[in-house]
């Protein structure tokens, strides 16, 4: 709706970028504050965030640009211009991306590894919330046409000219019905990790409810870039949603309970 935040002159602050920006910060302060709860290395996991961020950006904009690969075959030039730069990218390629760093990190510094991303989940939840809004701002991640009351109509060009989004017509809100999500399962999984009983509970469940919910909000989305797979029967987004459920399946059913469950070890 609103995808400059502040105007002056020719410079202006893109609201997706603050909204972004603010989002990552946010979630590496709880991650930071969640890693010293559990008497892991602050400073180290600090350090993995931000690697962990920069690979995930990376990862987006790789996936985006795959999912879309005939266009970008014909435009080539396309794929480092100032719209694909400006677009949010497609967040399941960050997050594989990010695990794929994650597990780089945490093997070269000798953290525990379950635990250590244990300590990202709720942060991830609530930036990418944060993040999802400023998709809204931006016009980016738009839903299909609808009839439905909740439709939102977007009418400001520049949203039209960044990333094509439809202007005058009735869209579902998709990047506010995936924030309200991400919100939900940030207040889910900062109450879990308080009361683990085992490494990997937390970032399990974000694997298995974001895999969840970003399957079916799938189904609303009418913005290109997420690719086809199977002969078209779900999108590239929709399979690694399957896989994210997968995983997080696997690390409960290959739990090792903690010797002391924490809930447990701040009475003692």
């Amino acid at each position: 709706m609103y995808p400059h935040l502040i105007e002056f002159g020719r410079f202006f602050l893109p609201t997706y970028g603050f909204l972004v920006a603010s989002g990552v910060l946010l979630g590496l302060w709880l991650s930071v504050r969640n890693a010293r709860r559990q008497g892991i290395d602050p400073e180290k996991i600090w350090n993995l965030g931000i690697i962990v961020v920069l690979c995930g950006i990376v990862g987006a904009k790789i996936l985006y640009v795959v999912n879309d690969w005939s266009y970008f075959t014909q435009n080539p030039g396309e794929i480092f211009s100032l719209g694909t730069l400006q677009a949010g990218g497609v967040f399941s390629g960050g997050l594989v991306a990010a695990l794929l760093a994650a597990a780089w990190y945490i093997w070269r510094n000798h953290l525990p590894a379950l635990a250590s991303i244990d300590c990202f989940a709720p942060g991830l939840a609530l930036g990418h919330a944060i993040g999802r809004l400023g998709c809204f701002a931006a016009g980016c991640c738009y839903g299909k046409e609808t009839t439905a009351p909740w439709g939102v109509v977007f009418k400001n060009p520049l949203a039209n000219q960044m990333v094509g989004t439809p202007l005058g017509v009735h869209l579902h809100p998709t990047q506010l019905i995936e924030a309200v999500v991400e919100v939900l399962n940030f207040v889910l999984l900062s109450w879990l990790i308080r009361r683990k009983t085992f490494d990997g509970q937390v970032f399990g469940s974000y694997m298995v409810l974001y895999g969840i919910a970003r399957f079916f909000v799938e189904f609303l989305r009418g913005d290109p870039g997420r690719g086809e797979v199977f002969g078209g029967l779900m999108t590239g987004t929709q399979l690694i949603s399957i896989l994210l459920v997968i995983g997080g399946g696997l690390m409960w059913l290959r739990r090792q309970p903690l010797a002391v469950p924490l809930t447990a070890a701040r009475q003692g």
